[in-house]
């Protein structure tokens, strides 16, 4: 079936405009439906719902008599959250856009008259089309995963789709008949430590609880190196790394970017990025990683991934680096951009029960699990505070745990707002979780309040952590100067005693590390200012030291 989408706006003459707009555009992939009012548009959305529709795009128009166009959008997130939300509005109701953005969360808004379509209409809902395709799941045609929900192998294979924006589909053998019979089916062939998850590729070939670089590999993602020599390497596909990689191509040099896991890091996770410079309704962290990748691709950036680095060995100017696969390369400048990870709940239970109701980052994949749900999340910072108001329009009831005794302290202002004002939500401040309950998945939590000592258990199934940042920099030895934490000293920052080695006359550039031609920048460079926009302007910055070192060789 054609995924839908539903045009709103009383003007039966306006109305007609768009159906015929986008029906000229989209009409052969997308199904075009129209509804007159607020209340029958709401309407038609059960509808949808109810049967289980594929919904794309909802193209609202704000001045409505009886429901207007943000009341409408605001009730329809709650029938269809996953569905692209566009408002129509006129010159003079810039407000109202304002306020879609605020209170209905929409994607886009679009000042009407929209001639010509071409150029005022058509790039826009291409955009957010194609934002919506990269996260559909159809139930044909994409790969089919098929598992128990609160097994972390299900989990990592969900999340390891989602986050490089693979189509799949998961069946739940709790819920399935189906899955059931197909896992009994291949018992005999399963190792003994069980069969699932399952997982069929497009094209009918049948994995047997993969690792993660297995299908990858079998999905056609690239693990090894084409080349034995590039000008420019860069490990870690954060915003800072792709921002490399993207100056770096289009200033000409070869590059090849290494990500461990999925290209947008931890940033990527994000359920919705809101004060990120020209975005005035904000967008996904998932959308920037595509976006970025995608540009990266078309400048000719070469990307491993999943793949991680093992070793670095300097030689002089060159730089060899030793993947996880056993194979290797060298480079003239290295950038490192790998990031920072969530810090582990230092809680008994907690590490048993990862991936089976205990989540580090958003893990959007479990969005769906926690329908009609009560959710814990952990942390005070804007991660946190944007997985809560993510998860509020899935869950019943949202519990944030700050160890703290105020929001404010480590969390955007607009973030505290709209927390304050979402119903669903409740903080608790000076609280944080001492133990993890639960045999097969978490089943419940023991939080302790910080000022009275006193503690309280709760029945819990759904517990997200967002606390602390730890860098990835083990794997480095002694061989790169680093704070007492683990971070990337550059520039500047770099104290004498570890310059002892230093060949140049020359000091270190602004962002380059104790090796010369070795650079760093985003979270895990120490003293960055952990946010998106200053992650992508360190990376693209260092290009030009790049050239610089490059040049002087």
């Amino acid at each position: 079936m054609k995924p839908i989408i539903l045009a709103v706006d009383d003007d039966p003459q306006v109305l007609r405009a768009v159906a015929q707009d986008l029906r000229k555009r989209y009409g052969e992939t997308y199904r075009i439906m129209r509804a007159d009012s607020g209340q029958r548009a709401l309407d038609t959305l059960a509808t949808i719902a109810q049967r289980e529709d594929p919904l794309a795009l909802i193209l609202s128009d704000q001045r409505m008599p009886e429901m207007d166009g943000v009341t409408f959008l605001k009730e329809a997130i709650k029938l269809e959250p996953k569905a692209k939300r566009a408002l129509l509005t006129a010159y003079a109701d810039t407000e109202a856009a304002i306020s879609a953005i605020n209170e209905s969360q929409i994607d886009y808004y679009l000042l009407k008259p929209w001639d010509p379509p071409d150029q005022r209409l058509y790039p826009i809902l291409d955009d957010l089309l194609t934002d919506w395709q990269q996260m559909y799941k159809p139930g044909f045609g994409g790969v089919r995963i098929l598992g128990d929900r609160w097994s972390s192998k299900s989990h990592e294979v969900k999340d390891f789709l989602a986050r490089n924006q693979i189509p799949y589909t998961f069946l739940d053998v709790e819920k399935s008949a189906e899955a059931r019979e197909i896992v009994q089916q291949v018992k005999e062939e399963a190792s003994s430590n069980g069969a699932l998850p399952l997982v069929f590729l497009p094209d009918g070939k049948r994995l047997i609880s993969p690792a993660v670089p297995d299908l990858a590999e079998q999905l056609g993602l690239q693990l090894k190196a084409e080349q034995d020599f590039y000008e420019l390497a860069i490990i870690g596909g954060g915003p800072a790394g792709l921002a490399s990689a993207v100056y770096g191509a289009s200033e000409g040099l070869k590059t090849v970017l290494i990500e461990e896991s999925a290209t947008g890091g931890q940033a990527g996770t994000s359920s919705r990025i809101e004060n990120y410079l020209g975005f005035p309704v904000g967008l996904s962290g998932a959308d920037l990683a595509r976006r970025a990748t995608t540009q990266a691709k078309r400048f000719g950036v070469e990307i491993l991934s999943p793949q991680s680095v093992e070793k670095l060995e300097v030689d002089g100017p060159y730089k060899t680096l030793t993947l996880s696969n056993g194979s290797s390369f060298t480079a003239h400048a290295l950038m490192l951009s790998m990031g920072v990870s969530w810090r582990k709940l230092p809680a008994p239970g907690a590490d048993a029960l990862t991936g089976r109701g205990v989540y580090y980052g958003a893990a959007m994949t479990e969005a769906m699990n926690c329908r009609n749900e009560k959710v814990y999340i952990i942390g005070a910072g804007n991660s946190a505070g944007q997985a809560a108001l993510f998860f509020a329009t899935y869950a019943n009831k949202i519990e944030m745990l700050v160890r703290g005794d105020s929001l404010a302290s480590k969390m955007s202002h607009y973030l505290v707002e709209r927390i304050e004002e979402t119903e669903n939500i409740e903080v608790h401040l000076n609280t944080s979780v001492t133990a993890c309950h639960g045999e097969d998945h978490l089943e419940g939590l023991t939080l302790k309040n910080s000022n009275t000592g006193e503690e309280d258990k709760k029945e819990a199934s759904f517990l997200f952590v967002f606390i602390g940042a730890a860098p990835r920099t083990d794997w480095l030895g002694d061989q790169i100067a680093r704070d007492p934490r683990g971070f990337i000293l550059t520039g500047p920052e770099i104290p004498e005693e570890a310059l002892d080695t230093w060949p140049l006359e020359r000091k270190p550039y602004l962002l380059e590390t104790s090796i010369p031609g070795v650079f760093a920048s985003g979270d895990v460079r120490s003293g960055s200012v952990k946010r998106v926009a200053s992650a992508v302007g360190e990376g693209s910055v260092s290009v030009h030291f790049i050239h610089r070192f490059i040049g002087a060789l």
